[in-house]
């Protein structure tokens, strides 16, 4: 009896794994859609379970409190992926660095900015208005405010070291004015109240940024 239990072990194992991870993904898509049509504050855990077709406990066990599910909707937005990917480990970012010139990383990083704004715009306005009120929202929202002000300072300094930088612009310069262009909030002005297409937006920033950060060859 006790070999076959250990036979079927490994078999369970991932079908348990599969059920978790799609219970997970059915909690972040019932938040992700109520945050955005409700609002984060007038959502509660059991409206997140209802939509998920779970218990409320299950929403604790897989994902864990609505700030919590907060986190994981905008580090997953960002990501592109079910899971939240490291900054420096997101496909976009080992492209940028292989990549042969500063032209080549800045087109990378428009293109990324293009594909990550569409599905990270809803979650980013919902934490914004959350974070007005709710203390943990504010922390997740100045944790994220510095942590794109301190990755551009890392893109400034991989983009001076290809040599092709304008002189006249210190890194902190570089990085206020990629940290201000690639925002959530000028895409939604553009794409969301001008209504320009995302191929457009994206030629946009790599244009802009290539005129004004690279010196003239």
């Amino acid at each position: 009896m006790s070999g076959d239990v250990k036979t079927r072990r490994p078999y369970r194992a991932p079908r348990r794994a599969e059920g978790a991870a799609r219970t997970r993904a059915a909690v972040l898509a019932s938040a992700r859609e109520l945050f955005v049509a409700k609002g984060y504050r007038r959502t509660t855990v059991a409206d997140v379970a209802d939509g998920a077709g779970v218990a409320v406990d299950t929403v604790y066990a897989t994902v864990g409190r609505k700030p919590v599910i907060l986190r994981e909707l905008v580090e997953t937005a960002l990501s592109g992926t079910d899971e939240a990917v490291p900054g420096p480990e997101r496909d976009y970012v080992t492209r940028m660095r292989a990549a042969d010139g500063a032209a080549q990383m800045l087109a990378i990083y428009a293109a990324a900015i293009g594909a990550i704004h569409p599905r990270l715009g809803p979650v980013f306005l919902a934490l914004r208005d959350a974070a007005v009120q709710d203390p943990a929202c504010a922390t997740l929202w100045a944790e994220i405010a510095q942590r794109r002000a301190a990755n551009m300072r890392h893109l400034a300094a991989e983009l001076r070291a290809t040599g092709e930088l304008r002189p006249d612009l210190d890194d902190d310069t570089v990085a206020d004015i990629v940290w201000s262009t690639n925002a959530v909030e000028y895409w939604l002005l553009l794409v969301g109240e001008r209504g320009w297409s995302t191929e457009r937006f994206v030629a946009h920033l790599t244009d802009m940024w290539t005129r004004t950060l690279l010196a003239p060859r």
